[in-house]
């Protein structure tokens, strides 16, 4: 059974940082499409940054561009994501997913979904 743990979110104030994590586990992620989504309140889920899993290979929202970076590390079955330059706009829950899609439409395909983490920015 696939379990992704994230954890990581915290109050920051603008212009800081925050590094999100994602614990995977339950199968081998090497033909995974990996990444992070966000919600925000009274806003739908959007995607924010997405991985291969074997060659590392990002995508980013036109918003997140330049400010997050996502990466991995195999060894450890866990996904990341540096924020940086935080602003109050990018206050939301944030979401580990498994198995996406290759955009322009990002979901994950099994539903694989972890529980959220806040990010809170204060302007």
């Amino acid at each position: 059974q696939v379990k992704l743990v994230e954890s990581g979110g915290d109050l920051v104030q603008a212009g800081g940082s925050l590094r999100l994590s994602c614990a995977a586990s339950g199968r081998t992620f090497d033909s995974d499409i990996m990444g992070w989504f966000r919600e925000a309140p009274g806003k739908d889920r959007e995607f924010v940054a997405g991985i291969t899993w074997s060659e590392g290979s990002p995508f980013y929202a036109d918003s997140v561009k330049g400010r997050f970076t996502i990466s991995r590390d195999n060894a450890e079955n866990t996904m990341y994501l540096q924020m940086n330059n935080l602003k109050p706009e990018d206050t939301a829950v944030y979401y580990c997913a498994a198995d996406l899609t290759l955009g322009p439409v990002w979901y994950s395909r099994s539903d694989y979904w972890g529980q959220g983490t806040q990010v809170t920015v204060s302007s």
